[in-house]
């Protein structure tokens, strides 16, 4: 097993955020970028020690490739490997740490070596709290999105990777957007609701401010995921929805990162908390302070005047 750092990318968001978190876990930084020549251009700009690119198809899916280049993977034997949280470099990354023997650990914030071992820090509770783990033997993680601070080095060499396997056949199937989706995407006014909901029942609640407004329903992760309250083609974050409505009004939504990323092309964002200190309130350009049960009500009622 290697010091060094291999990063997974089979998309180019929050590149050079990543390679950062990279060469913080130490050794030799190793990009695999998985796509077009665009992709390793900017795995090169993000500054690593070096870049290995594997072009695809236009039909073919990076996650294809997944069992040959875990077996690359586990031939340089890298005590950390790293990806992106978009869908196919969280597959590649999966299937690189099986034969690894890896800790597979999700919402990674930053890793860093300490007395023999790795030091893990992780977004729980929704990004409330940050926990922090050792890691004793190779980590696999997937990474929180970071901020692309600009690389301290000159761009990396790009070098082409011919791996040893070949791609797993795989279709790609594309269809429309399921109607709850649709309408949501194509909103003018979106009122999301969040865990400060108590109960399903009380979605009857929002009725009349939906109609009011001419709004269409949404909600954060954990009301669709985890309660099912809400169908899950109407959740709004990084891996759910993103939309680009005229208003978005956030009814008891705390406002982690992971669900402004779905809202960020907003025109106005409007909130309501009971919180204070709700980091939604940073983002939102109006804010509420206050209990959604007496404020919606008190909406309506203004919006019927």
């Amino acid at each position: 097993m290697s010091d060094d750092t291999w990063l997974l990318a089979a998309a180019g968001a929050h590149l050079k955020g990543a390679v950062g978190t990279a060469r913080a876990a130490g050794g030799r930084v190793t990009v695999l970028a998985v796509g077009p020549r665009e992709l390793a251009d900017a795995a090169a700009a993000a500054a690593p020690d070096e870049v290995r690119w594997l072009e695809t198809a236009d039909d073919q899916p990076a996650e294809a490739w997944a069992a040959a280049l875990a077996a690359e993977v586990a031939t340089a034997a890298p005590h950390v490997v790293l990806a992106p949280s978009d869908p196919a470099s969280r597959t590649l990354l999966a299937a690189a740490a099986v034969p690894l023997g890896a800790a597979l650990l999700t919402r990674v914030l930053a890793v860093r070596p300490q007395d023999g071992a790795l030091v893990v820090d992780r977004s729980s509770l929704g990004g409330a709290v940050v926990e922090t783990l050792t890691v004793h033997g190779p980590l696999a993680a997937v990474l929180e999105d970071a901020d692309d601070a600009p690389p301290a080095a000159a761009p990396a060499t790009v070098a082409p990777l011919a791996p040893a396997g070949t791609p797993v056949p795989m279709q790609v199937k594309r269809e429309p957007l399921p109607g709850a989706a649709a309408g949501i995407r194509d909103a003018a006014r979106v009122v999301s609701v969040g865990r400060g909901l108590r109960s399903k029942d009380d979605l009857a609640l929002l009725d009349g401010l939906l109609a009011a407004l001419g709004a269409e329903l949404a909600c954060s992760m954990p009301v669709a995921d985890d309660l099912g309250w809400v169908p899950k083609e109407r959740y709004v974050g990084r891996s759910g929805q993103h939309i680009a409505p005229r208003l978005y009004l956030a009814l008891g939504i705390s406002g982690m990162p992971q669900h402004l990323e779905g809202v960020r092309d907003a025109k106005v964002v409007a909130a309501v908390n009971s919180d204070p200190a709700a980091p939604i309130f940073r983002t939102a350009d109006y804010g509420v302070v206050g209990d959604l049960y007496e404020v919606v009500p008190a909406l309506v009622a203004a919006l019927a005047e």
